[in-house]
């Protein structure tokens, strides 16, 4: 029932930009934060941008400067704006939540993820 949705990946140029968006859909009573990851083949997947439910934001040192997340609540939709882009952020890029859902029972928080979204920097 629950699902985020990535979009907006795709090959681009050293020096390029990419628009990741990612929007959450479901019985939803609240999103409390929100991040942005990334695995390359062979490797940990790591954080690079996290968001709370007040508008606090954090990234991994390799990005900073370059990469700027941003949330609509209205929309349940965070977005992840990515310029000068390396070879090294070759990855596949996962939207995580914790949402907070109405359930007939009650309130739950749970941890979700996307199914991902691919981002190619080559010449």
């Amino acid at each position: 029932q629950v699902q985020l949705v990535e979009s907006g990946g795709g090959l681009v140029q050293p020096g390029g930009s990419l628009r990741l968006s990612c929007a959450a859909s479901g019985n939803i009573f609240s999103i409390n934060a929100m991040d942005w990851y990334r695995q390359a083949p062979g490797k940990q997947r790591e954080l690079v941008a996290h968001i709370t439910s007040g508008g606090s934001t954090n990234y991994a040192d390799s990005v900073k400067g370059r990469f700027t997340i941003s949330r609509d609540n209205a929309k349940n939709t965070v977005v992840l704006q990515m310029i000068s882009l390396k070879p090294e952020d070759t990855a596949v890029y996962y939207c995580h939540a914790e949402l907070t859902l109405q359930r007939p029972t009650g309130r739950a928080t749970y941890s979700y993820w996307g199914q991902g979204t691919q981002v190619s920097v080559s010449s």
